[in-house]
């Protein structure tokens, strides 16, 4: 079995549960609005890190990440953006974006959603340092296995 954790919008703020949560996964996607990258180091003390950036991660982060990225893990082909340059957040619009993959993560809404009604998923850990509109704080499991994915928000 591989183990992802998924993380986004953490905005700098790095909330100590996620070590737990994370704890024994194989890698780990960031997708965007990062806050720097001494956060990117301490989630690598966990496992390795993908990360692209977000619409509000300063210069350092744009020249260092990409804006996607395709990740393959356990046979299954995750496009890994933060989101924020599609024409709205609609799962449709993710799947007509990249209907290849057979999940995108995304982040940029701050809300957390696990969309199995078509392929590809869409997927958004929530935020994880920054919520809004009453959502808790929250990051998400990404378990592949012979069965297929399975992904679980987790609040933190």
């Amino acid at each position: 079995m591989t183990t992802i954790g998924l993380i986004s919008d953490t905005h700098g703020c790095l909330p100590p549960r996620v070590f737990r949560l994370f704890e024994g996964v194989d890698r780990i996607l960031h997708a965007g609005d990062i806050g720097g990258p001494d956060l990117l180091v301490e989630l690598e003390a966990i496992a390795p890190v993908t990360a692209v950036h977000g619409n509000v991660d300063g210069s350092e982060l744009r020249a260092a990440l990409p804006s996607e990225a395709l990740i393959e893990a356990g046979g299954v082909s995750i496009v890994l953006m933060h989101g924020h340059a599609l024409a709205d957040q609609r799962a449709e619009t993710f799947r007509a974006a990249r209907p290849d993959a057979a999940m995108v993560v995304h982040g940029h809404t701050h809300r957390a959603r696990v969309d199995r009604s078509a392929s590809p998923w869409v997927v958004n850990p929530g935020s994880a340092g920054d919520p809004r509109r009453g959502d808790p704080a929250s990051v998400a499991l990404l378990r592949i296995d012979g069965a297929g994915p399975d992904v679980q928000i987790l609040p933190l």
